[in-house]
């Protein structure tokens, strides 16, 4: 199956999304829509693969779209059309909500009517021609290359004192940073997956996937005293071959290592409070500033369009107006 474009916008927007109740999606709709949106489901998990908060944040959005049909009357698949979508999106425009929202849901919208019509349940897909507002695409603030540097230095420092938990901090920051990968694919990981005759990490990213991404000495010896020092002291019956394990011997979780990002880097005087996504940030900034072309930070970062990582040059820009305006004399 062919994935739009539509289908990676909205995943990226999803990426760093919290959980949704698995029941909110379908309170309140009548037992037609009830079903479609289960069948849609089927569809999202078993033949898109997307990750489960990906796949519940859909449905709400849908669901939503599908409680504004039941108030209009309208209850089966084939009877939605481009006059209802736009009405819907108009109903939210008015009740206030930011132009990213109703432009993530106008992508809901688009690819659920491109689902109805591939599958035979609307005659054709009403949603094509469905427009939106562009959303403000801006990316978060990033570290300077110092303050990344003050980072996972902060956090060796603290670390010496041999603690197993603090090995492995100071192994996910150099890692994260290293190699840009999201924190879901760095939770990811496998002992098996780290190459390091090569100094490389076989990583599994969205749809399944698989990347390699190298990493650099700093973090090859992070992971090095984890590995040696550190996880033997954390790894219990049951453990398998998780890279990196929580304080009771189980796969660390996303949760955990956000949580440590935003406390390591209150260590950092003057940093931007940032989370993993930051990192993933700081690292492609950093390759593009430091001479890397674009086709290779894309590859690196695992991103299915180039326009995605075409974002982070907006930043460097921005860095090299800045700069120009604070040093030439005739700026």
């Amino acid at each position: 199956m062919t994935v739009r474009g539509d289908d990676r916008s909205y995943d990226h927007e999803m990426s760093e999304a919290q959980p949704i109740p698995a029941d909110e999606p379908t309170r309140g709709l009548t037992e037609t829509w009830v079903r479609v949106l289960g069948d849609y489901e089927r569809h999202l998990v078993s033949e898109r693969d997307l990750a489960a908060h990906t796949v519940t944040a859909y449905l709400k959005d849908i669901a939503n779209l599908l409680e504004h049909a039941d108030r209009a009357q309208v209850h089966r698949p084939e009877e939605l059309d481009l006059r209802l979508l736009r009405g819907w999106l108009a109903r939210q425009q008015s009740a206030g909500l930011s132009r990213t929202t109703l432009a993530r849901r106008a992508t809901a919208a688009r690819v659920f009517t491109g689902w109805l019509a591939r599958t035979g349940r609307a005659p054709s897909d009403v949603g094509s021609s469905l427009g939106s507002p562009k959303p403000h695409r801006t990316l978060p603030a990033v570290l300077r290359a110092d303050e990344a540097r003050a980072l996972v230095e902060a956090a060796a420092t603290q670390a010496d004192d041999g603690s197993p938990v603090g090995l492995r901090d100071v192994a996910l920051l150099e890692l994260l940073y290293a190699t840009g990968m999201r924190v879901g694919e760095l939770v990811g990981l496998d002992v098996d997956d780290l190459d390091r005759d090569r100094n490389v990490v076989r990583v599994l990213g969205k749809g399944r996937k698989e990347r390699t991404v190298p990493f650099g000495v700093p973090a090859a010896r992070a992971v090095d005293a984890w590995l040696i020092r550190g996880r033997p002291s954390l790894a219990r019956e049951g453990s398998g071959a998780a890279l990196f394990l929580g304080a009771r011997g189980g796969r660390v979780d996303q949760r955990a290592v956000r949580t440590m990002v935003h406390r390591r880097l209150e260590d950092v005087p003057g940093a931007p409070d940032l989370g993993p996504h930051g990192l993933r940030h700081s690292a492609a900034t950093h390759l593009l500033e430091g001479g890397a072309d674009l086709r290779s930070v894309q590859e690196l970062l695992g991103h299915a369009s180039l326009a995605t990582t075409q974002r982070y040059t907006h930043v460097t820009t921005d860095r090299l107006r800045r700069a120009y305006r604070q040093a030439h004399p005739r700026a």
